[in-house]
């Protein structure tokens, strides 16, 4: 990626746009994120207005789609800016990711022209922030048990139940929220500020702490009958969402890994101990060249993925086996990073441990390890594992 990283020339790969697409995300996250993010994530509150319309600016929301004020971008352009975003922080890159391959996604896929018409291109200047309503409090990695409901009355549709660990929900305007109905599993544009929705916003975390999270309580929420997405049909559609958002993942995970490694080595390098840089002890050295193998080992997977989703052949278990991989040894890195900065490693100072504590939950956000080892599993034995 035009550092010393490159073990295996990856860079001259892309294209001369998707080099200059990742240079832009690059400068603005150097500019507007690395120099407030310890700050961010030490209070546990981010400017997450105030990012998106800087976002939209330069087209990054919802960059991979196309129409209604948006870049259409190619995925592999779109995983860049992920990777580049996450360089900054995983809670960044999640306001992105939410954004346009969850909210905005849904929207384009699912939703009316008149939906398309009244959201997207708001939603991609940045003025307007969607979420992305699926997770339950009882039901996360289950989303075919959901409770929350969807009942007929007259022509509007009346919501009850209750949506937990919704990214952007504090900030959002508009939800996508997934419900059961008599006919299944149906999406609905809830205006967030409609009577009868709560939300509250999820404090203490331990990790993504620059990104806003919330819960939403749903209390006979009165709908008119053109809020139902008329093309979102059973719990596909949500799920087909969920691949969109993965694929940035897969390259997210590996900027917050490169932070990392760019940290250790720069540390390594200028750091002494008896009396000599730490990089100039074997130990070390071993340490860099594993995680750097791994780190491009990822990167080429990435760019594979990317280049399926460019041509239309990327599957749902491709994009688990680079989710599964890439978060797995980016938090693999992190941790490795760390013990090369020894104290050091765990000071706000540097973005290590920051890092370490946000992959913890890029582990397990839009599936967990265990579920991407599921589909993956099914896939090779064509036996389904999940219950």
């Amino acid at each position: 990626m035009g550092t010393a990283l490159d073990l295996l020339d990856v860079d001259a790969s892309l294209s001369e746009e998707e080099r200059q697409i990742r240079a832009v995300v690059r400068r603005l996250v150097d500019d507007r994120v690395r120099p407030y993010v310890a700050g961010w994530y030490e209070d546990g509150q981010v400017p997450a207005r105030e990012l998106a319309r800087e976002f939209g600016k330069l087209g990054l929301l919802g960059m991979h789609l196309t129409g209604y004020g948006c870049a259409g971008s190619s995925a592999v352009a779109y995983g860049l800016a992920c990777l580049e975003l996450e360089a900054g922080d995983s809670g960044v890159r999640s306001l992105v990711s939410v954004q346009g391959s969850l909210a905005m996604y849904a929207i384009w896929r699912f939703g009316s022209e008149d939906q398309k018409q009244r959201w997207l291109p708001a939603m991609a200047a940045g003025e307007a922030i969607g979420c992305f309503g699926l997770t339950e409090p009882d039901h996360g990695s289950d989303p075919a048990s959901m409770v929350t409901r969807a009942r007929r009355d007259g022509d509007d549709w009346v919501l009850d139940g209750a949506k937990m660990w919704i990214t952007n929900a504090p900030v959002a305007d508009v939800g996508v929220v997934w419900a059961r109905t008599d006919e299944g599993v149906r999406g609905f544009l809830v205006p967030m500020d409609a009577p009868g929705v709560g939300r509250q916003e999820i404090r203490r975390k331990m990790s993504l702490r620059a990104s806003l999270t919330g819960e939403i309580a749903l209390d006979g929420v009165r709908l008119p009958a053109d809020a139902r997405l008329p093309e979102a049909v059973g719990l596909r559609a949500p799920l087909s969402c969920l691949t969109e958002a993965r694929h940035g993942i897969v390259w997210g995970a590996l900027g917050a890994a490169r932070d990392c490694l760019e940290t250790a080595l720069s540390y390594a390098t200028t750091r002494t101990q008896f009396g000599r840089p730490l990089a100039g002890f074997q130990l070390t050295q071993a340490k860099l060249a594993d995680m750097a193998v791994e780190w491009n080992k990822g990167l080429l997977l990435a760019l594979h993925l990317g280049r399926l989703a460019d041509a239309g052949k990327l599957r749902p278990e491709q994009v688990s086996v680079g989710k599964l991989n890439n978060v797995r040894e980016a938090l693999a890195i992190a941790r490795q990073c760390r013990t090369i900065l020894g104290a050091n490693g765990v000071s706000g100072e540097y973005p290590v441990m920051r890092h370490a504590n946000n992959l913890e939950s890029v582990l397990t956000y839009e599936g967990t390890s265990e579920i991407h080892q599921l589909v993956i599993g099914q896939r090779l034995t064509g036996l389904s594992a999940f219950a």
